[in-house]
């Protein structure tokens, strides 16, 4: 195939962070993006050609996308799959990753019973409907166990550990809806591989491991503090659950390396994650240049590493909504190292991704870059 300049459109459900830095990875290949998001003037809108205002469902809007692009995909769970599938049949325009996949992906009792069927290890797991689901649940997988809202959750909403069966009709109304209950796995370090599939193409980054509170992700390392034997283990897994994901595009695996050195599948996102935001400055084609290439069905980028890297998200550090103002940045611009990203979110909430700052350097080690890390971090602040 032959391409040419300007090379494509892409039409992107959600205008969020992620949609934003797929639109910095767009410029310099020539490909313009359209965004369709409900917030007006979201994140992604200054860095895009046009963001046309709708809910993440809306007919309308998703096919206004797909008229005026040559490929429809999505940077948010929330995207309706039916409504993207009904508009590429309307109007020809491929969507990747396929609609099927989102759908599996949306419903995490789903996405557990069809890697399960094909041997993907992940943890031990229950449908919750009620109370006395979880009860036996708790009877069967031990207690405590993890609560998951089977469809929405993300940024550990809709997680909720249940330590015991007192908690139960706490945890429930906490949910809200129909659950998933997985055993509570004991659990060495969680890590993730960012995975690409282009046309006629698998590829996968460097193992990356992952440091969560609350259910949050706080700080990544690239490559992960492992073993090779460790690392072998999670490739694989990895590439076992890119063989049963249809269509084309980045994917976030998030994994578990037990205590005996085993790797679960946690969690799987149909599109670039967070804990691949360290690709920008770590490898020569980061996961929003991938995902890029792969949905238009283009020749994959490089993932090889170019010097070990360090990501630290920068969260709300407020009590309530405000207006969004960071103050402190000072010594990461000073820091040759470091590099800011900033995602123009209008107003900050407690714990909300904000933004994040990557340290890449070959000359120290990683618990060097991660300390370092840590502390630009902890000079920044909300007023």
């Amino acid at each position: 195939m032959n391409h040419r300049t300007p090379a494509a459109t892409v039409g992107v459900v959600g205008g969020g962070q992620l949609g934003r830095m797929m639109g910095e990875a767009a410029g310099p290949l020539g490909i313009e993006l359209l965004v369709s998001d409900p917030t007006p003037d979201c994140p992604a809108a200054p860095i895009v050609r046009e963001q046309i205002v709708g809910e993440f469902d809306d007919y309308d809007a998703i096919r206004e996308l797909a008229e005026r692009a040559d490929v429809l995909t999505f940077e948010i769970e929330l995207a309706d799959p039916d409504e993207m599938a009904r508009v590429g049949e309307e109007t020809d325009t491929p969507v990747h990753p396929d609609p099927d996949t989102l759908r599996t992906i949306q419903d995490k009792l789903v996405q557990n019973r069809a890697l399960a069927e094909t041997g993907v290890p992940l943890p031990a797991f229950r449908r919750v409907d009620d109370a006395d689901d979880l009860r036996d649940a708790g009877e069967e997988l031990g207690w405590p166990l993890m609560l998951k809202a089977r469809e929405g959750g993300y940024d550990g909403r809709g997680n909720r550990p249940v330590d015991a069966p007192e908690e139960i009709d706490e945890a429930l109304d906490e949910i809200g809806g129909p659950a998933l209950a997985e055993e509570l796995v004991d659990f060495e370090r969680e890590l993730a591989i960012m995975g690409a599939v282009g046309d006629g193409e698998t590829d996968a980054y460097p193992v990356t491991e992952t440091i969560q509170r609350e259910e949050i992700l706080r700080e990544s390392v690239a490559p992960a503090r492992i073993d090779d034997a460790v690392r072998d283990r999670a490739r694989k897994v990895a590439f076992d659950v890119l063989d049963l994901l249809d269509g084309r595009g980045v994917y976030g695996i998030e994994l578990f390396e037990t205590d005996d050195g085993d790797i679960l599948v946690n969690e799987i996102a149909p599109r670039p994650h967070n804990s691949g935001h360290w690709t920008i400055e770590g490898t020569r084609c980061s996961q929003f240049e991938q995902h890029l290439r792969a949905v238009l069905g283009w020749p994959l980028g490089d993932t090889a590493l170019r010097s070990p890297a360090v990501t630290a998200n920068l969260l709300g550090d407020v009590e309530s909504p405000r207006p969004a103002e960071l103050v402190g940045t000072d010594s990461i611009l000073e820091t040759p190292e470091a590099s800011l990203h900033w995602y123009g979110k209008r107003e900050v909430r407690p714990l909300r991704k904000m933004g994040h700052v990557t340290l890449a350097d070959d000359e120290h080690g990683r618990d060097a870059l991660l300390s370092r890390a840590r502390e630009l971090v902890d000079d920044v602040t909300f007023e």
